[in-house]
């Protein structure tokens, strides 16, 4: 079996990370959403948060699997018996931090294929941190994100009250 793993944090998940998983799971027998469950940035949500919404998103998908890992990406990829890792690209400053990963993994796992994928270009502009900052302020996400996943914004910001706005990693959309 060809299997992949697609890690990243997923907060939140996106049409531009379905993009990337869908066609990743054309390529592959099976590809492993791999929720990252000690990211080094503020998240707006927690693992398990996210894990089910990456879940939910991907459900229509029988050879797409999700998963919570810790740890480095390839000792889990080697873990679970994969031999790629996905990762999506949507500008040319994605490609140097990419290019950057996959250099140092190639070092620790020779083995582990890195496979890019560039995004579709109707999902070039979606971030998850464009995503969060647009649904702090109250903007309309739903071109952006699965309708149980802008649920799920909202409440989380509703929540947040006025701290929502800054409380997590974002760009600048108010400049």
């Amino acid at each position: 079996m060809r299997r992949a793993v697609f890690p990243g944090t997923f907060d939140p998940i996106h049409y531009g990370h379905i993009d990337i998983a869908t066609r990743a799971a054309q390529v592959f027998d099976e590809v492993v959403v791999a929720v990252y469950d000690q990211p080094q940035k503020n998240v707006l949500f927690n693992v398990e948060a996210r894990y089910a919404l990456v879940k939910e998103a991907l459900a229509d998908s029988p050879n797409i699997k999700v998963a919570k890992y810790s740890g480095l990406t390839v000792d889990y990829v080697k873990q679970i018996g994969a031999l790629a890792i996905v990762r999506g690209l949507r500008v040319f400053s994605d490609f140097e931090l990419e290019f950057r990963m996959a250099i140092a993994n190639r070092r620790l796992a020779p083995d582990v294929e890195m496979v890019n994928f560039i995004t579709d270009e109707k999902h070039i502009h979606i971030s998850s941190s464009t995503v969060r900052e647009i649904a702090s302020l109250g903007g309309d996400v739903s071109s952006m994100v699965p309708p149980h996943v802008e649920a799920k914004l909202k409440a989380a910001f509703a929540a947040l009250g006025d701290d929502g706005p800054g409380s997590v990693d974002m760009v600048s959309l108010r400049d």
